[in-house]
C-alpha cells in the first residue's frame, strides 16, 4: 500500500474502502475464530522421542482475530468489526438463530460472566490498530500493540465480571467469583500470550506483503 493510503488508514475521518473491507474481514474472522481452538507444536527437543504433535492452548483464536484486524486493518476497521460482532450476537441472534457467541447470543447474554471480555473487543481493537500504525511495522511494535489490546480485553472483562458478581446480575452460575476469574482470565492468559506472538509475526508478514 502507498504512503498516501497508509495515512488515510491513520487519519481519515471517514471510513475508507480499505477500512470497510478489513472491517468485514475482521467480522468474519472473529465469528469463525470463535469456534476454532488454538494449537501449538510441542517443543522441538521432544521431537526425537514423541515426534511432532499438536498441543491445545486451551483457548480459541477469537482474541487473535480482533488483534490481527487491528494490526493489519487499522483502528477504525478493528473497532467497527467488533461493534458489528456484538450487534450480530445481541440483536440479530433471534433472527438468524446463529450462535455468534460461544454460549449462543441474544440480549440476555449481557448477564453472562464473559460478556465484559466481548465488550473489551471494541476498545482493544481500536487501541491495537492505533498503536500498530504509529510507526512503520516492526515485530516489537506490533507485539506491544497486541499486548495492549489483550490487556484491555482482560481488564474490562475483569471489571465487568466483578461488578456483575457484586450486583448479582449474572445468570445463574454454580461457580464462585474466583472460579470464574480463574476460568476467564488466569488460565487462558498463557494461551493468549502465545496467540499475541503469532499475531505479531503474521501481521508483520501481511503488512510487508501488502506494502504498508
Amino acid at each position: 500500500m502507498s504512503k498516501f493510503c497508509r495515512q488515510r488508514v491513520k487519519t481519515s475521518p471517514v471510513l475508507a474502502p480499505f477500512e470497510l473491507l478489513w472491517a468485514l474481514i475482521g467480522l468474519v474472522l472473529t465469528i469463525v475464530a470463535t469456534w476454532m481452538e488454538a494449537f501449538t507444536l510441542n517443543a522441538p527437543w521432544t521431537w526425537g522421542q514423541s515426534g511432532m504433535a499438536l498441543l491445545s492452548l486451551g483457548v480459541s483464536f477469537q482474541v487473535g482475530a480482533v488483534l490481527l484486524t487491528g494490526c493489519v486493518g487499522g483502528k477504525n476497521a478493528a473497532a467497527l468489526s467488533q461493534v458489528a460482532y456484538l450487534v450480530l450476537g445481541l440483536a440479530l441472534f433471534r433472527v438468524f438463530e446463529f450462535p455468534v457467541f460461544t454460549q449462543g447470543g441474544g440480549l440476555s447474554y449481557v448477564r453472562e460472566p464473559g460478556f465484559g471480555y466481548l465488550i473489551g473487543f471494541v476498545p482493544a481493537g481500536w487501541v491495537c490498530g492505533y498503536l500498530a500504525f504509529q510507526n512503520p511495522p516492526k515485530l516489537e511494535t506490533l507485539a506491544l500493540s497486541c499486548l495492549s489490546g489483550l490487556g484491555i480485553i482482560h481488564g474490562l472483562g475483569i471489571i465487568y465480571l466483578t461488578l456483575a458478581s457484586l450486583l448479582g446480575w449474572l445468570q445463574t452460575v454454580s461457580a464462585s467469583y474466583w472460579e470464574l476469574l480463574l476460568g476467564y482470565s488466569i488460565l487462558p492468559m498463557p494461551g493468549h500470550l502465545v496467540i499475541v506472538c503469532a499475531v505479531a509475526v503474521l501481521s508483520l508478514v501481511l503488512r510487508q506483503l501488502l506494502f504498508y
